[in-house]
């Protein structure tokens, strides 16, 4: 059957929108890949209190990259609405949240983290090894923050590749900072981990400051309301936030039930333990091309709902949900053939080659499906359903997923945590599109 024009048009968007939002992502996951191998090849301890140090951090990130989504979402329907000059209002209180969520979270990272580091049953000397990289990963939260703030309202705007470029030249600074100060070429007397930390804050205030500057520059920042003080609109507040709350409470509940997968990896043993990471690792690099997909769907989606287009909004969302499907089916094709060589890319020890690539490949079943969900899921929140994919989410990850990877675990090892993800990310798949259908539907 071929396509309506109105498909073809919307296809069309959404490609164009999509392309440098997914390399942007992928330039999030090359600055954390940069550090580990620059540490890495510096020192192998140095590298453990590197991961050590950024896995609390990641966590914390995550989920307070989800608080800001209301800043795309509420940047696009203000569009659909035909409501230009309100959306420089959506930026500043974005920047504004973004400050005191990136502040609350350094304090609480600064405050907790060593103290936890400290009473984790590490092995001597971890903990106070990783303490000092974890609290300069801490302080650059809010300026991280503001670079999302800043980067989502870009991309609901319809002008991703400046985000884009933003966080290559960032990778840039960050490979730059590694090299020189990692291995102390400057002799300041900080070297390994905790300098790696410090190339990331560089690269992190780097991105915020050019990011900002930037919108400030553009040529219709004023008749955006960028500069214009807003009257208070606690109705927009309040949805700003809202969709935050949902959007950070999804991402909170998948890093934590994926972060007790690996805890159950751990139990298994060291060999199980690294093959689960590596297979986390390629699988997370995969899921940036979705992530850049959801956001540029969730875009259109929220274009069409602030236009009150039911018709649009249901386009919009299936069209991004076909698109994803398709080019995660092409990259497990790519991937499956070619699970042993990725995996001896990070090892190439064959006992550990032997249990990681089978993973790796089998792994390959829930690309699709998981780029599906997360695709739907922010097609449902810019449709106005903020809170039933947070539920959806607990259901599959939470109270699907981690019983069932700890009983699959002590059967069939690391293939069984593999599979406990295939299954949760199809009932994630299938209940959240079938949601954004019927939510569409019930559209006025």
């Amino acid at each position: 059957m071929i396509p309506s024009s109105a498909t073809r048009s919307t296809l069309r968007d959404l490609l164009t929108l999509a392309w440098p939002v997914v390399l942007a992502r992928i330039g999030i996951m090359t600055m954390g890949l940069t550090d580990a191998i620059v540490v890495g090849n510096h020192s192998g301890e140095e590298l453990a209190f590197h991961a050590l140090a950024w896995a609390p951090t990641s966590i914390v990130i995550t989920t307070a990259v989800g608080l800001m989504m209301g800043v795309q979402v509420m940047t696009a329907r203000l569009l659909g609405e035909g409501r230009r000059a309100e959306v420089g209002a959506v930026f500043r209180r974005g920047v504004a949240y973004s400050l005191q969520i990136g502040l609350v979270s350094m304090v609480a990272l600064i405050l907790l983290g060593p103290w936890a580091m400290r009473n984790l049953g590490l092995a001597d000397g971890l903990g106070e090894g990783a303490s000092p990289a974890l609290i300069v990963f801490a302080l650059s939260m809010p300026a991280y923050l503001i670079s999302v703030a800043a980067q989502f309202f870009l991309e609901a705007l319809g002008r991703p590749k400046p985000g884009m470029w933003a966080m290559w030249i960032a990778n840039g600074v960050n490979l730059g900072l590694n090299l020189l100060l990692v291995p102390d070429l400057l002799g300041i007397g900080q070297s390994g981990a905790v300098a790696s930390a410090w190339a990331t804050f560089g690269a992190r205030t780097a991105l915020a400051a050019f990011l900002v500057v930037y919108i400030l520059r553009l040529p219709e920042a004023r008749s955006l309301g960028v500069f214009a003080r807003p009257a208070r609109d606690r109705p927009a507040e309040r949805e700003q936030r809202k969709i935050g709350y949902g959007a950070g409470s999804s991402y909170f509940i998948e890093v934590g039930a994926f972060a007790a997968m690996t805890f159950i990896a751990g139990r298994l043993g060291a060999v199980e333990t690294t093959a689960w990471t590596i297979v986390l690792n390629i699988s997370a690099i995969v899921f940036m091309v979705p992530m850049g997909l959801s956001a540029a769907t969730a875009v259109l989606v929220g274009r069409a709902y602030g236009a009150r287009d039911r018709a649009a909004v249901l386009r919009a969302g299936l069209v991004g949900i076909g698109v994803v499907a398709g080019l995660a089916t092409l990259i497990a094709i790519l991937v499956w053939p070619t699970a042993s060589l990725l995996t001896q890319a990070y090892n190439r020890d064959p006992v550990l080659v032997a249990v990681a690539a089978p993973a790796l490949a089998l792994a390959t079943l829930f690309f699709v499906a998981d780029a599906i969900q997360v695709v739907a899921a922010s097609a449902n929140r810019a449709a106005g359903d903020i809170w039933w994919p947070t539920i959806l989410h607990f259901v599959a990850y939470s109270a699907i997923m981690m019983p069932l990877g700890w009983w699959l675990a002590q059967e069939i090892g690391v293939d069984g945590l593999v599979w406990a993800v295939i299954i949760a990310s199809l009932v994630s798949a299938t209940l959240l599109t079938g949601r954004f259908v019927r939510v569409t539907r019930r559209l006025a």
